[in-house]
């Protein structure tokens, strides 16, 4: 089982930097989107 999810984690290491890279680029357009009404 270890070394099954090791071996996993190799394979996806690129992808799952782009997949956090993604989930923050998504957590900071909530963010500006819920700020707006008070800018304007």
């Amino acid at each position: 089982m270890p070394a099954d999810l090791k071996s996993v984690l190799n394979r996806a290491k690129p992808t799952l930097v782009q997949d956090a890279a993604g989930a923050a680029a998504l957590v900071v357009m909530l963010l500006v989107a819920l700020h707006l009404p008070g800018l304007v």
